[in-house]
């Protein structure tokens, strides 16, 4: 009679866990990230009134099965849906990202790492990446060529001095391209000019002033009358512009007194008279008998686009070779910064480069349903999850990628809980007849005698 007592009190403890969890998911059906969870019941321990027995041949009796009589049920398990992915919210905000995997985003808090499913990300005061709750996205930083250091993972500054900046770049190469017209009437004046730009290894651009006159129709002599430094002039064999830039005091100066270009190591421009195509070998601007001392490599000219036609004369000069390399750049400051779908972060700097600053490292477990709960959208290791090794995956490795702009919602099943919601709530309401039931069994008892 007792029993039936507690196995009912047992089945209306199971069934309000199993109310709380669901409860729990419901609550948390818009949370980002969040994973749904399930009971699951077992049987309690068996009281056995009498053991099974097998058949006799010597007495000719057949076996029998055991008599037990069950005290309840208990919770087997709260199982999490950890693997199974949630719907998807776009955002359009850079930071927010998804994993389309079953690895999580690491985390880390006062030096004890954590894993998430969720993505909404923001950046702090530091420029570090970091969880709503300031908990700070882990990855592996890069070196200054861009290459990631696959190391132990460390805590992502997006914003910090290594990164606010581009290193510089000295030019190593010029292209010129264009047409000299023979004809031009700017030879009987004198000479036609154009400007070669570059930067030397500090991040200083230059300007070398290189003037073009005609000593026949097919042949032309080049020199270097001007330099100047971030638009200031330092140089020039232009006495009158030399006067007038203060370089001089003398009208009359023979430009030794400001400084002598040497300029270029060849001086002589030469075509064919048939294609009008130039058959000078590339030049030399010599930087470093100029005097600039950050560029220690001379400039290479390259005039094989350059064509001698009846056309009108226009030069133009492009930083980089022919293939646009070694173009050089100035000091690069940070303007934005992108992430890609193997978690590298991007920065976008004004001198037109780009370099990977971080990527965003991943962790995976043998058993993702073991970790435990933590709060915050946040899971820890269990001894049953596996073991974080502290250096990461690239969530490529195992065909994942991220998708920015865009986070992972709850996976909680609306209609599936409310269906567990209806069951659980008649097998609370089942367990309590039982109760009662009982009692009014107890009370038959009692009135046995009056």
């Amino acid at each position: 009679m007792m029993r039936s007592l507690f196995s009912g009190v047992a089945g209306l403890k199971t069934h309000q866990t199993k109310m709380d969890v669901i409860g729990n998911n419901i609550a948390n059906v818009n949370t980002v990230g969040y994973k749904s969870q399930t009971v699951v019941f077992s049987d309690v321990l068996y009281q056995t009134t009498q053991s099974a027995s097998g058949s006799n041949e010597e007495t000719g009796k057949g076996g029998t099965n055991a008599k037990q009589i069950g005290l309840g049920s208990s919770v087997s398990s709260i199982s999490t849906k950890i693997t199974e992915t949630g719907g998807t919210q776009s955002t359009n905000n850079p930071f927010d990202l998804m994993i389309n995997g079953d690895s999580f985003f690491i985390v880390n808090n006062a030096g004890t790492n954590y894993f998430t499913k969720a993505g909404n990300f923001t950046v702090d005061d530091a420029g570090n990446l970091c969880t709503s709750q300031g908990y700070i996205v882990q990855g592996w930083q890069a070196d200054d060529e861009g290459n990631v250091l696959k190391t132990n993972v460390s805590g992502i500054s997006i914003y910090d001095a290594d990164t606010k900046y581009a290193p510089p770049e000295q030019t190593t190469a010029a292209t010129i391209s264009g047409n000299i017209n023979k004809e031009d009437e700017s030879f009987e004046a004198g000479s036609i000019a154009f400007n070669v730009n570059f930067y030397d290894n500090l991040g200083y651009k230059y300007q070398a002033t290189i003037t073009v006159s005609q000593t026949s129709d097919y042949e032309y002599e080049m020199a270097v009358t001007q330099l100047s430094c971030n638009g200031s002039i330092i140089g020039t064999t232009d006495v009158a512009t030399a006067f007038k830039e203060g370089l001089t005091t003398n009208p009359n100066d023979t430009a030794t007194s400001f400084g002598t270009l040497p300029g270029l190591d060849a001086t002589t421009l030469t075509f064919s008279a048939a294609t009008g195509e130039c058959t000078t070998a590339n030049l030399n601007l010599l930087t470093s008998a100029m005097g600039i001392e950050a560029i220690p490599q001379d400039i290479e000219l390259d005039f094989t686009k350059v064509t001698c036609l009846g056309t009108d004369t226009s030069i133009d000069t492009n930083y980089g070779d022919i293939n646009g390399n070694n173009k050089g750049r100035a000091v690069g400051n940070l303007t934005g910064v992108s992430i890609s779908t193997d978690g590298k972060i991007i920065g976008s700097y004004d001198n037109g480069q780009q370099r990977v600053i971080s990527q965003i490292a991943v962790a995976t477990f043998t058993n993702p349903s073991g970790l435990e709960k933590a709060g915050d959208n946040l899971f820890r290791q269990t001894m049953n999850s596996g073991e974080f090794d502290g250096i990461g995956v690239d969530i490529t490795a195992d065909g994942g990628y991220l998708s920015t702009g865009v986070l992972e919602m709850s996976n909680v099943d609306l209609a599936a809980e409310f269906t567990e919601m209806i069951t659980t709530q008649r097998g609370f309401q089942a367990n309590s007849r039982i109760i009662t039931v009982s009692d009014t069994l107890l009370e038959e008892l009692i009135n046995l005698k009056r």
